[in-house]
């Protein structure tokens, strides 16, 4: 039995890590009514390290409605929100209160975990907690908040048949920051700065439609 001083008692390790894996993800969403509506702020509030990584699955979860337009419009401006926040150093996510007191219901929950659980379980015994300074450090985790917005904006664009591509990118990168896995995050930065090229500066699309989106968020 380990005695309350052990690190692995609460499961902290020796560097400060408290594992909040992908085991952890789905224990929040695994048991309970499958009617109950989960507000993020219940998600989120007991999370440490994991949280930025937890709020991201969440956001990227209407990119995978099977309905053009409408997961982009949702998941975009999430995920660009949480970007802006790495970049600007928080160490934690911070979230409005109309947003906040969303969140999805537990079945959906439980059908998207359906589809992607096995795959998940298997990532488990994959990644871990290594390469450091490309999670921790101030300015890895403004680069990965840049390549986030960067993502975000191109999941927000009308680029037919990238929904589930640009999700598929940003669940990696939940992943990455749930498990701290710096291995799994450079390859996020390398993909990312790959579909900013070929989808956005490459098709000439993101430079003329990022305006439009920001006038649309601000309301201009």
């Amino acid at each position: 039995m380990n005695s309350p001083a052990d690190p692995a008692a609460d499961g902290t390790g020796s560097d400060g890590y408290r594992n909040e894996g992908i085991r952890t993800l789905l224990a929040l969403f695994e048991h309970g009514d499958p009617a109950e509506h989960l507000p993020l702020r219940h998600i989120l509030q007991n999370l440490q390290q994991s949280a930025f990584g937890v709020f991201l699955f969440i956001a990227i979860l209407p990119s995978f409605i099977p309905i053009p337009g409408v997961g982009g419009a949702v998941s975009g401006p999430l995920v660009v929100l949480i970007g802006v926040q790495l970049l600007g150093g928080l160490s934690r996510p911070w979230v409005p209160g109309f947003i906040a007191r969303r969140g999805p219901k537990r079945a959906t929950m439980h059908r998207f975990l359906g589809k992607i659980g096995r795959p998940l379980r298997r990532l488990d015994r994959m990644l871990r907690p290594r390469m450091a300074p490309l999670l921790r450090p101030l300015p890895a985790r403004m680069f990965t908040g840049l390549l986030l917005i960067l993502v975000g904006l191109l999941l927000s664009l009308p680029i037919p048949f990238t929904n589930y591509l640009f999700g598929f990118q940003l669940l990696l990168f939940a992943l990455a920051l749930i498990e701290r896995d710096g291995a799994l995050m450079l390859f996020n930065w390398v993909a990312a700065v790959a579909a900013g090229m070929f989808f956005g500066l490459g098709s000439g699309q993101l430079v003329s439609h990022t305006g439009q989106l920001l006038q649309r968020w601000t309301g201009g």
